[in-house]
């Protein structure tokens, strides 16, 4: 469901004024960095979660793209607030995109106008609402992630994502909710649009950056849970065939949240149910998220002041 304002470059426009030129650059080449963010309904309003975070990565994301930015990551805190605000949101999906606008046409762009955009609309959870209780069936794509040196997996830039289009594609015309990417090495990289977890023995595995993995939020806020859970946890790369053998395997991502995979090329994970450790993660995460358990780390913005907890 669409908001009714949108942010743009500095002010409030109607959904439906918010259009682009077909001479855009980001239309043409891809030119463009986004974020996906959360806000959570709690009791004390809705609560954007790690939302300096995001920010930071959006502000990195332009730099490695060599796009410059005419805001601050404080100036797009406050509008991302302010957005939800304005449009009344409990719980939202928000999408900051900043792109290269219309001018020139040629691969080098850096003469375009930069444009920054903010909008908002309740969405559910991406794999399906069930999923975070069922798992998903999933299966490992013929497409491999960008080798280092010919993309930059460490920034969100639009043009990159015509990679995890071909992934979610290939899966959803096989019938399976996701895709997971192998690495040019032929490890274990992560889904179109998540990072991966794999659980064996009690110890939990993820690749790293070499396996050209986006360095997750969400990943990073898994990582802190587990650790303060008092699980091991190894950066190392993971062949194919561990994920046949695996207890549990789990994605995060702002989208997915934390969902467990119930199959992998059809062969059941652990159980073929969410296991244990998924379960005790998720309650933690959404516990947090939802203001229900103490938020130590700082990790929810309220959108409304007023209403932010003692």
């Amino acid at each position: 469901m669409p908001a009714e304002w949108i942010w743009k470059n500095g002010e409030f426009i109607p959904w439906e004024s918010a259009t682009v030129h077909v001479t855009t650059h980001a239309l043409h080449y891809g030119s463009s960095v986004f974020e996906g963010i959360r806000a959570y309904a709690t009791d004390n309003g809705p609560a954007v979660f790690r939302l300096r975070e995001h920010t930071r990565r959006l502000l990195n994301s332009c730099k490695i793209a060599r796009i410059d930015v005419p805001y601050s990551t404080e100036a797009l805190d406050e509008a991302i607030l302010e957005t939800i605000r304005r449009n009344g949101h409990e719980a939202c999906y928000i999408r900051p995109l900043v792109f290269r606008g219309a001018s020139k046409l040629g691969v080098e762009g850096r003469a375009n106008p930069t444009e920054v955009v903010i909008f908002t609309l309740e969405w559910g959870r991406y794999l399906g609402n069930e999923a975070v209780e069922q798992g998903v069936d999933v299966q490992v794509s013929t497409w491999r992630r960008p080798a280092p040196g010919t993309a930059a997996s460490l920034a969100k830039i639009g043009g990159q994502y015509v990679n995890s289009q071909f992934i979610s594609m290939e899966a959803h015309d096989n019938s399976f909710a996701e895709g997971i990417a192998l690495d040019v090495n032929g490890f274990v990289s992560e889904g179109a649009g998540e990072n991966i977890f794999v659980v064996y023995d009690g110890v939990v595995y993820t690749p790293g950056a070499w396996s050209s993995i986006l360095l997750g939020i969400t990943r990073d806020t898994a990582l802190t849970l587990l650790k303060e859970l008092g699980y091991e946890v190894r950066y190392q790369p993971i062949p194919r065939d561990m994920l046949y053998l695996a207890d549990e395997i789990f994605f995060t991502g702002t989208a997915a949240e934390i969902t467990p995979l119930r199959s992998v090329d059809r062969i059941p994970v652990g159980a073929g149910t969410r296991g244990p450790l998924t379960k005790q993660l998720q309650e933690m995460f959404f516990g947090i998220t939802s203001g229900q358990k103490p938020d130590p780390h700082g990790w929810l913005t309220y959108a409304r002041p007023n209403s932010h907890q003692k």
